[in-house]
């Protein structure tokens, strides 16, 4: 297995853990199965090994492969992606490249130049001058062929005529990037970790080889390093946080046919999700069932889906989890429900109020690290007199043109046979997180009823945001309020989850990226299809990639991917003015220009896109988005660059005003041009705003399924200036 394939391994597993192992899998003993798990949309594969020491060879190799994959630096990454291409393009394996096979090799990596510049080229590295690159001839072509002309002039501005940065040359540096707090220490500890050359880091010096090593790591990334950990205040009620979310998680592909799987689940924990919807009926056998009722979609057992759970919650983050329950089942199988969340999830399980927490609001993920929320009815009896308990789906079953407005009570018999019917078993377990129709934005007389959750379609939030904003905003401080995609998406398309978090909406519920499972044997082994699913933040489809799963993934991004993102303070204070139909004039100003000096708006190692066509190169242009509060929202591209994927250079300044800065998600976004068709897709980038750090910076693209394109980057100077 190449590099390029082993780092999109997620995870290998031991023993008949997944679907497929455990479904067809009986006949062969645990120790001799393993399961590899991979990131995007590619299937797992199940092995069975001759024997279980060769299953534990092949686990701990796997592993460790992984971790040294993980470990390796963007440097390590381009020299294993360039001699990857070395070996492909020479055709009769000689290790030796004649012209024709450079000319190959060019054209592989996505770069279109002119016979003769590539021949002299040539010529320059054959010293033996027999036509062929061969050992050092051949590394010095690379060396060559590598080179960063921009990266060179910006070296050359600080470092002088000696082409060496020293301690304090680096530091005037790291002060023009706007690196906060940056000191001779710090300088000297870059040279250290970066350097390659081990007599100019005895001499504290930094060479042009560093210099590029250190840009291209995480420190000179345009992500903050500090953000990729958990850095926010996580102390603070549950309102106060963006909740990663996912909708329908069962479903790896479309609401009517799709397969379900507890591998969905599985995958969504493993993306950050913190909020999973299990959509719940009545099964054989006295056991209830996840499926999208009334459609094709396969069946899954509850009990799988909880054990699950309790498995796999909180392997990637140690933050609460909310089980969305959309509970379709009769008395007996809720009761069954809850006897097995109870078993199952044992003290992960909340069951009872904390016994410190203030009855005004609800507790902080700190305090719930490691707990499983469950959200559902309650029976009556703990509800104020307007409050009754709904189904999560009761609001889409509401007029498009309803107001907000006092309840409108409805017989049993329209509201469908499970009306009222709520097993005193599952209702106790609704502590925090109890459903409820959203009657008024407005805060009733009584005490707080920090618990009430209310569940809305986009159109019914879309309605309220547009009518009520700031009301919106205010509600949202006080309780959770999730919001699902239409029904009518039959493919799982989503919505953009922005406009829902411009008024502090905290579950937002998206579609995973549709992925499965199929097995395999090191000999030979039926396959079985499997899959998987994430989860998002304002309830989105993950199974759909796209600029709306792009956006969920971006907002997820920060604060050490645990799935809870601080909302900014204008979403938490009870007394907020913010309206984002109204956010006030510009206050800030994003440039994503070419360097002052040098002038570049470059990119670097792009992926070809038709493989099978070996002449095809694309012809790249690069588009910034800003995606915020409606006045805010903008996008602007650059030309495109005809026949270089390699490293093409734009020299355009792309500028944006914003009114709400604290909101932004700036999306980077290359793509290759067509005359006569819709561009085609070529990768990726999203972030906050506020964690775009300023300066030179490398952007580490990513495919449309959020897999790393590594080592394809963008080179650009950020420019953030508030007023």
């Amino acid at each position: 297995m190449r590099p390029q394939g082993t780092s999109h391994i997620e995870a290998v597993r031991q023993g008949h853990q997944s679907e497929g192992l455990r479904r067809f899998g009986a006949a062969f003993p645990p120790a001799r199965c393993l399961t590899i798990t991979f990131r995007g949309r590619r299937k797992n594969l199940d092995l069975v090994a001759r024997s279980a020491e060769e299953a534990q060879h092949w686990a701990r190799g796997l592993d460790k492969l992984r971790v040294r994959l993980e470990a390796m630096s963007q440097w390590e990454r381009l020299d294993h992606w360039i001699h990857f291409y070395l070996h492909r393009a020479d055709s009769n394996q000689d290790s030796k490249m004649s012209f024709k096979e450079i000319k190959s090799l060019l054209c592989m990596v996505n770069v279109d130049v002119n016979d003769m510049y590539a021949y002299r080229l040539f010529k320059a590295c054959d010293q033996s001058n027999d036509e062929r690159l061969e050992g050092g001839e051949i590394e010095e072509f690379v060396r060559q062929l590598l080179k960063r002309p921009e990266l060179e002039e910006l070296f050359c501005q600080f470092s002088g005529e000696d082409r060496v940065l020293s301690t304090s040359e680096l530091l005037e540096f790291l002060k023009a990037q706007g690196e906060t707090g940056a000191t001779l220490a710090h300088a000297r500890q870059l040279i250290q970790t970066y350097e390659l050359h081990e007599t100019a880091k005895r001499h504290e010096l930094m060479t042009l080889d560093g210099f590029m090593m250190y840009l291209l790591s995480p420190e000179g990334a345009a992500l903050d390093p500090a953000h990729a950990l958990v850095f926010q205040d996580m102390g603070q009620p549950l309102t106060h946080y963006f909740i990663s979310s996912s909708h329908n998680t069962y479903l790896t592909d479309s609401q009517i046919g799709g397969l379900s799987s507890t591998e969905a689940y599985i995958r969504a924990f493993s993306q950050g999700c913190r909020c999973v919807e299990l959509d719940c009926w009545e099964g054989p056998g006295g056991e209830p069932v996840i499926y999208h009722g009334h459609t094709l979609t396969s069946k899954i057992l509850f009990r799988d889906v909880v054990q699950a759970v309790h498995d796999h919650a909180f392997e990637r983050s140690p933050y609460p989890v909310i089980l969305s329950l959309e509970n379709h089942c009769g008395l007996e199988q809720q009761a069954v429900m809850a006897h097995h969340l109870r078993t199952i999830l044992g003290d992960q399980l909340v069951t009872e109020v904390l016994g410190t927490q203030d009855p005004q609001e609800l507790p902080s993920p700190e305090h719930l690290k490691g707990r499983v929320l469950v959200k559902g009815k309650k029976l009556p009896g703990s509800w104020g007199e307007d409050s009754r308990p709904v189904s999560d789906r009761e609001e889409e079953e509401e007029e498009d043109g309803e107001a907000v407005g006092p309840a409108q009570h409805r017989a049993p018999s329209q509201a469908g046979p499970q009306a009222g019917q709520i097993s005193p078993e599952l209702s106790a377990l609704a502590v925090y997180c109890c459903a409820t129709r959203l009657q008024t934005l407005q805060p009733g007389p009584g005490p707080a009823q920090p618990c009430q959750v209310s569940s809305l379609s986009e159109r019914k939030a879309r309605k309220l945001l547009r009518e009520a904003g700031n009301s919106f905003v205010r509600h949202n401080t006080r309780q959770l309020t999730r919001v699902y995609p239409l029904g009518l998406r039959v493919n799982s398309a989503n919505y953009s989850p922005q406009e829902m978090w411009n008024v502090g909406c905290q579950l937002g519920v998206l579609w995973a990226s549709p992925a499965g499972s199929g097995a395999a044997i090191l000999r030979a082994f039926c396959s079985a299809p499997e899959g998987q699913q994430g989860g998002g933040a304002v309830a989105l489809n993950f199974q759909t990639p796209g600029y709306e799963m792009d956006l969920n993934t971006g907002r997820f991004l920060v604060n050490g991917r645990c799935g809870y993102v601080l909302k900014p303070l204008c979403l938490r204070q009870p007394d907020t003015a913010f309206d984002p139909g109204r956010p006030g004039p510009p206050n800030t100003t994003l440039t994503i220009q070419p360097c002052p000096s040098p002038q570049v708006l470059s990119a670097q190692q792009l992926p070809k896109l038709n493989t099978e066509k070996p002449g095809s190169i694309v012809d790249p242009l690069v588009r910034v988005e800003i995606h915020g509060v409606p006045e805010d929202c903008a996008q602007q591209e650059t030309s495109h660059v005809l026949n270089n994927g390699f490293n093409p250079r734009w020299g355009q300044t792309l500028q944006f005003l914003l009114r709400a800065p604290e909101l932004a998600l700036v999306r980077f976004v290359v793509e290759d041009y067509d005359t006569a068709s819709p561009n085609d897709f070529v990768g990726q980038f999203t972030l906050p705003l506020s964690s775009l750090k300023q300066g030179y910076r490398h952007i580490h693209l990513l495919a449309k399924d959020g897999a790393p394109l590594s080592p394809a980057t963008l080179f650009i100077h950020v420019c953030a200036q508030h007023s």
